[in-house]
């Protein structure tokens, strides 16, 4: 039985996602500070492995 070529293909692509500046006011005397907003990173990640002949090694495999 000859086995098939494996084929995989991934994906990993940074998303960033910054959040507004919050602001406070302090008194007395009036003050005003700006905190700056979080800034949230994730790496989602997308794979996929399989074969272009897996349906025809499937065959072979059952007969």
């Amino acid at each position: 039985v000859k086995c098939p070529e494996p084929c995989a293909a991934a994906c990993n692509e940074p998303c960033v996602v910054a959040c507004p500046d919050s602001r406070v006011i302090i008194f007395p005397p009036p003050v005003v500070v700006t905190f700056p907003g979080p800034i949230l990173t994730t790496y989602p990640q997308e794979t996929v492995v399989g074969s272009t002949e897996s349906a025809e090694l499937a065959a072979a495999v059952e007969s």
